[in-house]
């Protein structure tokens, strides 16, 4: 069996001595009343025929409902999480205000097994966070693409 791929783009500004990142809280009922590792990389799955970065751009703007910013992706790189998923993330330096982003949704059964679908956006919040901050915030296995942020800005 083929593991699934995502691809995201985080996007980063500068911040005094260091940078800040835009993350996206996880929407739907799951992640509702959760903050640590909760949050995201604006990302999503990609088929076998499509090109990983412009899955990333693509997934960027099914996200937030805004395009991906023109900047020069940097590759961080990917990572395998727990569940098997491999995600593959690209720095782009950027800036938007959060309060324009207008998510896209997804629907989901909600209450599992009521038969009652429901509409959900894909993320119910956006937020820039300095690295430290967003290290606790970060689903863990999302984590290492901070780190590698880092080093790349030379932080």
């Amino acid at each position: 069996m083929v593991a699934k791929r995502s691809a995201g783009i985080l996007l980063y500004r500068r911040a005094g001595e260091g940078a800040e990142v835009l993350l996206g809280h996880m929407g739907g009922p799951f992640w509702a009343r959760k903050d640590a590792g909760a949050w995201s990389v604006p990302k999503g799955e990609y088929g076998p025929g499509e090109e990983p970065l412009a899955a990333a751009r693509r997934e960027f703007q099914e996200e937030l409902g805004l395009p991906a910013p023109d900047g020069e992706p940097a590759e961080l790189g990917a990572v395998k999480q727990s569940g098997g998923k491999v995600v593959t993330v690209w720095a782009v330096e950027g800036d938007l205000e959060p309060d324009t982003i207008v998510p896209g949704t997804f629907e989901l059964e909600w209450p599992r097994g009521s038969g009652r679908i429901q509409l959900f956006p894909e993320v119910d919040r956006v937020a820039w966070f300095g690295l430290a901050q967003a290290r606790e915030k970060l689903v863990a296995g999302q984590r290492p693409f901070l780190d590698r942020l880092a080093v790349r800005l030379g932080l």
